[in-house]
């Protein structure tokens, strides 16, 4: 008899209908599933892939406010924020639906035999990328459709040609069974087979474990806490034959503010980062955590700006109760730091007279670049909050973000006057992070060719991967080169008269 979870509404506290947990046989079925869908050659035929990721967004559309409803009342967020997350989903199931058709996901490269060449003949070697195998995908507490069961871990691996296994995250179970028997659904319209796509739910971590280590799993996908991140990457590891984990765990994306910045636009910058840490509870993996602004009466006047808005910010519905108290006791951590200083007082009551289950009080602290050295000032506080911290000179900037470790982001709060003093810093932010923003935050995250989600260890365990925007593919895919191939044995994005008209290099030039 399985076990029942419930998703809960964090403004009332109350929980929803029981839903059925997933047994550890529902798991070795999905996963033989997977495992069998993998060598179909249904799911090698890139017209079906996009057909199915294209009919997942119309149907996930079609559903938009049944879902929208299970996730508010799951998560707590807003609608306008889940309304933008369910339009991201779509959209990046159908960009990558155009990607794989015009074929720009293969990466073909081809080299003719050559018998002149030096230093020695070379022969023909033909080379494209091929689906890694079935693919584990567990859901974001924070994205319950954008980082969850459709969201870009699993669009990209589909796309790959990579069947998938979801873990649902327990947080949004309802929701993340309504989305999976819609991706479901698309699926077999599509004429896939079944163990393309799985879902499985649990609230604790014993079949998270099983889907890691089983043989069978190629890569695993995640999008959460450096803790739960750290325990995936030492199960994949651990394993006989290990494999690739893209965990993306967090990050402080530091703010460094000039001089010159500060004079310009103070309370701009105020105004834009006070948005930004606050932004859907400062629950987002790209929240700013730190900011480095320059000792002296701007600066102190900067502070207390920071300090006022964030005041004013009403308290904030967190997701779970656990986050909720992981960000306190953070905080207590923080309080109790020689040197450090609040600068934000409790926040108003809640509006509406709602019952929240897990809230907080947006927090802002101030010190200076000498405290760093205390750990519990370089770690991620899942929340709304920032640590204002005063610089007296460039090296002390760079010093400072070189404590931090791996970023997702870095921002620069800069004037044209400044192009030296940002030059001179820029190395270290390119060493260390993954995006690096000019006059602006790194909340929010296009869906593009060129975005960068990722970077350096601790944001993210493979620093050369993205996971979002169009090159997300490639962490499913791995290369295979063809030598002195038969012509009839040649896959067809290899033959020489190129029939699916995918791009290639060819011979060193591009087709």
């Amino acid at each position: 008899m399985s076990a029942t979870l419930h998703g809960v509404d964090p403004r009332t506290g109350r929980p929803g209908p029981e839903i059925a947990e997933s047994t550890v046989d529902d798991l070795e079925a999905a996963i033989t599933a997977a495992t069998q869908a993998a060598h179909d050659p249904r799911l090698a035929d890139a017209s079906r892939r996009a057909e199915m990721l294209r009919g997942a967004a119309a149907r996930l559309r079609a559903r938009k406010q049944e879902i929208i409803a299970l996730a508010g009342a799951e998560s707590g967020l807003p609608e306008v924020r889940l309304n933008g997350e369910m339009e991201r989903t779509a959209v990046q199931l159908e960009m990558l639906a155009d990607v794989i058709v015009a074929g720009e996901h293969l990466e073909v490269i081809i080299d003719p035999a050559d018998a002149a060449a030096s230093p020695a003949p070379r022969p023909d070697v033909r080379r494209m990328l091929v689906a890694i195998g079935p693919v584990a995908v567990f859901g974001a507490s924070n994205f319950p459709l954008a980082f969850s069961t459709a969201g870009g871990d699993t669009a990209s691996a589909l796309a790959a040609g990579c069947p998938v296994v979801v873990k649902g995250h327990p947080a949004h179970p309802r929701t993340g069974s309504l989305v999976a028997s819609e991706l479901s659904a698309a699926v077999a319209d599509a004429g896939l087979p079944a163990g393309t796509f799985g879902h499985v739910l649990e609230a604790g971590f014993g079949l998270a474990e099983r889907l890691v280590t089983d043989d069978r799993i190629e890569a695993v996908a995640f999008t959460g806490s450096l803790r739960g991140g750290r325990a995936i990457m030492g199960h994949a590891a651990a394993r006989p034959r290990p494999i690739p984990v893209y965990a993306e765990m967090g990050s402080i994306n530091p703010v460094v503010i000039t001089e010159a910045a500060l004079g310009a636009r103070a309370a701009e910058i105020a105004d834009g980062l006070t948005t930004s840490v606050t932004t859907f509870g400062g629950q987002v993996c790209t929240k700013p955590g730190i900011v480095l602004f320059p000792a002296g009466a701007a600066g102190d006047g900067f502070c207390e700006l920071v300090g006022e808005r964030l005041g004013a910010v009403t308290t904030q519905v967190l997701l779970t109760k656990a986050i909720a108290d992981g960000f306190a006791a953070g905080l207590a951590e923080v309080d109790a730091v020689p040197g450090v200083t609040r600068l934000s007082e409790a926040a108003a009551p809640a509006p509406d007279g709602d019952e929240i289950f897990a809230a907080a009080a947006p927090a802002a602290y101030r010190t200076d670049a000498a405290a760093l050295s205390a750990d519990v000032l370089r770690e991620e506080h899942f929340g709304p909050s920032v640590i204002l911290v005063a610089y007296s000179d460039r090296d002390e900037v760079v010093d400072a973000l070189g404590s931090l470790g791996g970023q997702l982001g870095i921002s620069i709060h800069s004037e044209d006057a400044d192009a030296e003093w940002v030059q001179a810093v820029l190395p270290q932010c390119v060493a260390q992070a993954g995006r690096i923003i000019f006059n602006g935050f790194s909340t929010g995250v296009s869906v593009s060719w060129a975005m960068m989600h990722g970077g350096p260890y601790p944001a993210s365990s493979n620093a050369a991967t993205t996971s979002v925007g169009m090159t997300a593919i490639g962490r499913f895919m791995r290369p295979v080169a063809f030598q002195n191939a038969p012509a009839a044995l040649l896959p067809p994005a290899l033959a020489d008269d190129n029939p699916l008209g995918v791009p290639r290099r060819v011979d060193g030039a591009r087709e």
